[in-house]
């Protein structure tokens, strides 16, 4: 998977198409490595979306809503400072390279009327966002990069702007037919796909493998292999791609595997047969906002809630030791009764025991063969006393017993919970969310000294989906919501459903006192398993009932509840179904 130079090319198109003379009116970095910068023009505005993200670097137009923090990022304030109410008068791309550069007119601190660009380089785990000044020095970018980290070509603030070292490859668009010839014949011989990579810039694998198997006809050759006529059918491949983006009539297609997306290209792949499900798209931002979204969704959470799934892991870590140590103590504990046996035995033969004796040997009363058993004894006591001591130690093991049983239970809840922290951790979407747990995990007392420094920001509703048959489901975001959700929200006639001992949201249907189909029942199960821990599972087991089955007992922690007369639907989540049913 890579966004390609060719792919660029069209994207670059699109901008210049739909933005040209565009005022920026807003400028937000969501996360460390993302830009996001909405451009206003006569008749509307965009959203245009930045990021040097490794597994997912690109530049394109959005409609997601990212959240932004309260906080601006320091270069974002930069950028603000430069380039607010700047006007957009050209993108450039240099051959078929991985780099658009955006260039603004705006007015500097002099108030002379001056250029300023963005580099938005596309370079996997080297990619960057960088702002260079009218004198071609670089102000700041999202990723410096030292001497230390490189000493090709370091990005700091007052350098000059270089380009990154040049490849020796032919400009896809400009290149002819001759040249192309002459660089195959002193290309290494190799899988095809792979020598049309080292001859053309600007070229995915995908791309390549697709001209490849057009050329031969699904045959799998090596460069020296491949006829004149196979050539011949090559260059027809690219010519005919070159016209089609020329008239703006590419096929921007997705592959999915089981529903997830896996590659992209901007033309029909043929060369996988039905292997794969593909899905295509009315333009490239489009697409790329379909195949980045979930990727991107959990990459910014991850950077947002490191600290909290190193806290939770490190807890459950901590807990589970100590789980383990409870339980072999109470496997200790289960021989109380031959600390009583040893008691009895010594008190019923008292007269057979010295002070002094190392141990007694007398036949054991109990055992139905009146089999001998030898007891230690402890020299310097009495023959009572060391009766005694064994006594004592059978009253301390049940007692731990007892104890130890109590102390597990709680053990297994807490791992329990802290599990359903962690599952809606990962599932978060925006800061709010986040905001919420960790106010409950200092509530209960794992954070500590925290304070909540995001006031402003306010706690999102439920997730609200609407069944095929009319019905409003709701479900939380985390345990808080889970609890009013289904202890203050949900009415007595009202169907909860939650993951069969699995991790996972609270799912309540709103019944309005009419009775709910099963249909209804199906879809909501499919969004419980969706919320929970068994996301990418299949047939998950959902338990569902009548609210007013469904309790907190005494002391429970956020999200814990207890439900009787339950039903359980064995489903899989379906993301493309959950999504058709959330609310507008």
């Amino acid at each position: 998977m890579a966004l390609d130079g060719v792919f660029l090319s069209v994207l670059r198109r699109d901008i210049l198409d739909t933005a040209l003379n565009a005022r920026v009116d807003k400028i937000y970095q969501p996360s460390k490595e993302e830009i996001m910068m909405t451009l206003r023009f006569r008749g509307g505005s965009v959203k245009l979306l930045m990021s040097a993200s490794a597994n997912s670097p690109r530049i394109h137009f959005t409609n997601v809503s990212l959240e932004n923090p309260k906080t601006p990022p320091m270069f974002c304030m930069l950028m603000r400072k430069h380039l607010s109410t700047a006007k957009l008068v050209d993108v450039r791309q240099v051959g078929v390279d991985r780099i658009l550069f955006l260039d603004f007119e705006t007015v500097n601190e002099l108030g002379d009327l001056v250029v300023m660009s963005i580099a938005v380089e596309i370079m996997g785990r080297h990619s960057n966002i960088i702002l260079i000044n009218q004198d071609g020095k670089i102000v700041d970018a999202v990723k410096r990069i030292t001497d230390d980290m490189s000493s090709v070509r370091p990005v700091l603030p007052g350098m000059t702007y270089r380009l990154p070292p040049a490849q020796e490859k032919l400009n896809f668009f400009t290149s002819a037919k001759e040249e192309a010839l002459t660089a195959f014949q002193q290309a290494k011989n190799q899988d095809f796909a792979k020598a049309i990579l080292q001859v053309y810039q600007g070229f995915s694998p995908l791309l390549a493998r697709e001209a490849a198997y057009y050329a031969t006809g699904g045959v799998q050759l090596l460069k020296n292999e491949v006829s004149s006529f196979r050539m011949e059918r090559l260059f027809s491949f690219l010519e005919e791609l070159k016209e089609r983006i020329a008239a703006k009539t590419e096929t921007y297609t997705v592959l999915l595997e089981q529903g997830k997306p896996k590659d992209f290209t901007l033309v029909d792949v043929e060369q996988y047969g039905s292997f794969y499900e593909k899905k295509t798209f009315r333009s490239a931002s489009e697409l790329l906002d379909f195949f980045f979204s979930e990727r991107d969704r959990v990459e910014r959470m991850k950077q947002r809630s490191h600290d909290l799934l190193k806290l939770l892991v490190n807890t459950s870590d901590r807990i589970g030791r100590k789980l383990a140590v409870q339980k072999q103590e109470l496997a200790e504990s289960e021989n109380r009764d031959t600390f009583k046996v040893y008691g009895d035995l010594i008190h019923a033969n008292l007269y057979a025991v010295k002070k002094g004796d190392r141990a007694l040997t007398v036949p054991n009363f109990y055992d139905e063969n009146y089999a001998e058993v030898t007891i230690p004894l402890d020299e310097a006591l009495t023959p009572a006393q060391n009766a005694q001591k064994y006594y004592t130690e059978y009253r301390k093991a049940k007692t731990a017993e007892e104890k130890l049983k109590s102390l597990i239970a709680d053990s297994q809840q807490e791992l329990l919970y802290l599990d359903s922290i962690f599952d809606a951790v990962t599932r978060t979407t925006g800061e709010s969310e986040l905001l919420e747990i960790r106010e409950e995990l200092s509530e209960q007392g794992y954070l500590k000294n925290y304070k909540n420094r995001n006031k402003m920001l306010r706690a999102q509703p439920p997730i609200k989906y609407i069944s095929s048959d009319g019905f409003t489901i709701l479900c939380g975001r985390n345990n808080k919501q889970n609890d009013k959700l289904t202890l203050k929200t949900a009415k007595n006639y009202d169907l909860w459903l939650h993951t069969q001992k699995i991790a996972g949201s609270h799912v309540v249907v709103l019944s309005e006192g009419k009775e709910i189909p099963n249909k209804t029942i199906e879809e909501a199960a499919i969004i419980a398993a969706y919320n929970s821990h068994a996301r990418d599972s299949s047939q998950v087991p959902v338990d569902y009932t009548l609210i007013k089955n469904v309790k907190k007992p005494n002391g429970a922690k956020p999200g814990m509840v207890i439900f009787v007369d339950y039903q359980t639907a064995y489903v899989t989540p379906d993301e493309n179904l959950v999504k058709s049913l959330l609310a507008d």
